[in-house]
């Protein structure tokens, strides 16, 4: 089989859940340092989500920084279906967090005008925030996207 990029045990999925646990980090840090952000439901399930990400994806990272130390291969399909699944619901959740914020946010600055009007909400914050965990989704979306095709050739 064809060495994918992105794979369990490697340098390159690796560097893959590096990149969610830190864009994770950077969402939840913005939004947590952003006043007034538990008023609104959709900024606390982004919070929540982000939180299982960085969880998930701090784990996985530990597993294949072990698979790198001791040279093990990771391709187990018990495994692999695990990680199919696991990342399968994280990016389900990452994305519906990332959705819902980003229409409370379009709401507030385009369609309330309570950026700039009398309530000064800061929604560059709640932007920037929404951002990464976009990006979070992506990173974790590439990462079952490899992991199911792992799957599919090892069956």
């Amino acid at each position: 089989m064809k060495e994918l990029i992105g794979r369990p045990g490697s340098v390159s999925g690796l560097l893959l859940r590096i990149g969610q646990f830190s864009c994770a980090s950077i969402a939840i840090s913005v939004m947590v340092t952003t006043a007034g952000f538990a008023t609104f439901t959709a900024f606390c399930y982004l919070i929540a989500s982000m939180g299982l990400q960085l969880l998930w994806s701090l784990g996985l990272a530990c597993l294949d920084i072990y698979a790198l130390w001791k040279k093990r291969d990771l391709q187990n399909p018990i495994l692999v279906s695990l990680f199919v699944v696991g990342d399968w619901v994280t990016a389900t959740l990452s994305l519906a967090a990332a959705s819902s914020c980003a229409g409370l946010t379009v709401l507030f600055s385009r369609d309330l005008h309570f950026c700039t009007g009398e309530y000064h909400l800061p929604c560059i914050n709640y932007k920037f925030a929404v951002a990464f965990a976009f990006v979070t989704w992506g990173l974790t979306a590439i990462s079952s996207h490899v992991m199911f095709w792992i799957l599919l050739a090892s069956v």
